[in-house]
């Protein structure tokens, strides 16, 4: 039976050009804060806090090229949702502004890291990675079967790089405020609050890979981040074999896992749809 969209009212106009302009301002809001236009770069900015030798879980400097994946893919969506078949769409209508919400978040991530708020940008990056959650819940439930490959790329696939990284960004942020804030741990070697903190990103990746039935954009992007991570650890200047052991094993692990969910979702599936033709032949 092919899905068919209920007539579209103005709020779901409404809705599609909020997104859209939410969009072009995360993106205009990283050109600038990349120091691209010739600001301060992220990595400069509050003191060098994020910087990529400024604290045992900051990734190295390449791994921040995934934002250009991550920008493309939410374009890409901003344009997708606009058409007119996109306009009263349920999935669009109950995922339209919690995506928007993301974007405007991470615009004033970006501004509260450029004003030298290290402690404001925690609070606006734990929001942020709440409201990717929220959002990431929402794409699961309302998954439509079939579903296109433009949507599945440039929604599903998008919210998921988005939230893999968004999860390792957040370890990173909470980390750099804290060491900035003179914590000193408990007690605890820096090399073992690194360990800790690293095994607690990989828990939430197995925890994302099984609630999404084996998703591969949170782990992808989860994985990038901590295999940078071990790279920083090897070659900059803060060196920790041991971190660096324990984010390239924690990075095979996750993404490991989530192929094996994904195989075995895609199964399940598959036996279900051939055990309902069967019923109904």
């Amino acid at each position: 039976m092919a899905h068919t969209s209920p007539p579209p009212l103005p709020a779901d106009r409404v809705r599609q050009i909020v997104v859209a302009v939410c969009a072009v301002l995360a993106v205009v809001g990283s050109f600038v804060g990349s120091g691209a236009a010739g600001g301060t770069p992220i990595q400069d900015a509050a003191g060098g806090a994020l910087g990529a030798d400024a604290t045992l879980i900051a990734p190295a400097g390449p791994a921040f090229a995934i934002w250009s994946v991550i920008y493309a893919g939410l374009l890409a969506y901003a344009v997708w949702q606009l058409l007119p078949a996109q306009a009263a769409a349920p999935r669009q209508r109950t995922l339209g502004y919690p995506v928007a919400v993301t974007l405007l978040l991470n615009a004033a991530w970006i501004l509260s890291v450029q004003a030298g708020l290290l402690a404001l940008s925690v609070v606006v990056i734990v929001l942020l990675l709440v409201s990717l959650l929220v959002a990431f819940v929402l794409v699961v439930r309302t998954r439509r079967h079939p579903q296109g490959l433009v949507e599945s790329v440039v929604l599903d696939g998008t919210i998921g790089l988005y939230l893999g990284w968004v999860c390792v960004a957040t370890a990173a942020n909470v980390t750099a405020a804290l060491v900035a804030a003179g914590f000193d741990g408990f007690g605890w070697a820096p090399d073992a609050w690194g360990v800790a903190i690293v095994i607690v990103a990989g828990l939430a990746g197995l925890a994302l890979a099984a609630f999404g039935g084996g998703r591969l954009g949170p782990a992808a992007s989860l994985g990038w981040g901590l295999v940078w991570l071990a790279v920083s650890r090897i070659t900059g200047s803060l060196e920790s074999p041991a971190v660096a052991s324990a984010a390239l094993a924690t990075a095979s692990a996750v993404v490991v896992a989530t192929v094996v969910i994904r195989v075995a979702h895609d199964r399940r599936g598959k036996t279900r749809a051939f055990a309902l033709r069967e019923a109904r032949a």
